[in-house]
């Protein structure tokens, strides 16, 4: 075998061969790869047998007054799908699920579409209360539930003070954040004292998807098609992950990781797209262009994370994988809109090195949110 391999090379080995690639270490900062390693399956279904601890990052949570508020129009589908139960526990009954599946910690936060949609007052309430709802749990079942605070990013200046009020007196992780606020994104520098802070207490900013704004809708999403494919489309089928991806280029080239090198962003579903455009990206969107200090790929595999959050896709993790590398890839189950059973299968499954799977189940978690 080549001492070098390139990116098309490892995929093709492993869909067209057959054959296991434990890619052990092999990936640095998105680099090529500098040497496969052929694990013998046999090996391999005992490595994905043994029992490692797993750390679930995009797990989600809802309240009362959540649900009579800016989660109603979520009520109705979660209750259809049989969910709200599961979404609205934060005890035995969300602990059993996680120990029939082998899930041993979950990074709690509040379900979309949080309250990045209300105005600052209403925000400011919501938040506060939910996350002191939140810290009770946490404080019940320290081993088990760990925090990320909801924000009112309307109110910068407040949202930055609920984060630190959560990170220094509840121990919360980081904070999540739902997409843009009322059409107004992150580069905006209106919302940068929330960056700001968020880099001084060495906190991530967990940046999960959202609707698009009306007006995209209207103007990209509606077509010949029925209002339920049009809704769709707008939300999990497409619109929610092209928004993160959006939304995380703009914060890049708003030059807001110069400002705030340490600032670290998390994002779900395996990238969000972001990775199969990545060679493009740099391509394209020139340091000569953008002025900015680093290539845009070294924002992407330098401050952001990337959980998979019920994209158990083996295919788009190893495109993840070989541009970022394993010490950027978080487990996740999406629960309770994510199976956690399938999500732990998924990567016992995973075709990566002992080492990585390591990484990917709970190392990388301990080391970003010190846990």
């Amino acid at each position: 075998m080549r001492k070098e391999m390139n990116r098309r090379d490892f995929l093709n080995a492993t869909a067209v061969t057959g054959a296991l690639f434990l890619a052990g270490d092999i990936l640095q900062k998105g680099g090529l790869a500098q040497g496969l390693v052929k694990v013998p399956k046999a090996e391999a279904s005992e490595v994905s047998r043994r029992t490692i601890r797993t750390i679930t990052l995009e797990e989600h949570f809802a309240t009362p007054a959540f649900l009579k508020g800016p989660g109603a129009q979520i009520k109705g589908r979660a209750q259809a799908t049989g969910v709200l139960d599961q979404l609205c526990d934060l005890g035995e009954r969300r602990i059993a699920d996680m120990d029939e599946a082998g899930i041993d910690v979950q990074v709690l936060s509040l379900t979309t579409p949080g309250v990045d949609q209300l105005d600052a007052t209403e925000a400011e309430k919501l938040a506060h209360d939910t996350n002191d709802i939140l810290a009770d749990a946490v404080r019940r079942h320290p081993t088990r539930f760990a925090g990320f605070a909801t924000l009112p990013t309307a109110s910068p200046e407040a949202a930055a003070h609920e984060l630190d009020r959560m990170v220094r007196e509840h121990g919360f992780k980081g904070a999540v954040i739902n997409g843009h606020n009322r059409g107004r994104y992150l580069d905006d520098k209106f919302f940068w004292p929330i960056l700001e802070r968020a880099e001084a207490l060495q906190v991530p900013l967990y940046l999960h998807p959202t609707k698009p704004p009306r007006p995209v809708i209207e103007a990209s999403y509606r077509g010949n098609y029925t209002a339920e494919v049009t809704n769709l489309l707008t939300a999990s089928g497409w619109g929610w992950h092209i928004e993160t991806a959006i939304h995380t280029l703009r914060l890049i080239l708003s030059g807001a990781f110069d400002r705030y090198p340490r600032l670290q962003l998390i994002i779900g579903h395996l990238g969000e797209g972001l990775p199969f455009m990545l060679p493009r990206l740099d391509r394209i969107l020139t340091m000569a262009l953008t002025k900015l200090q680093r290539p845009i790929s070294a924002y992407l595999r330098e401050n952001v994370y990337y959980t998979i959050s019920g994209f158990n896709f083996t295919p788009a993790f190893l495109d993840l994988f070989s541009e970022v590398g394993a010490h950027r890839i978080i487990f996740s189950a999406d629960y309770p809109y994510g199976s956690m059973s399938e999500a732990r299968q998924f990567l016992e499954q995973l075709p990566v090195s002992p080492a990585d799977k390591e990484r990917i189940a709970h190392g990388n978690a301990e080391l970003l949110l010190r846990l």
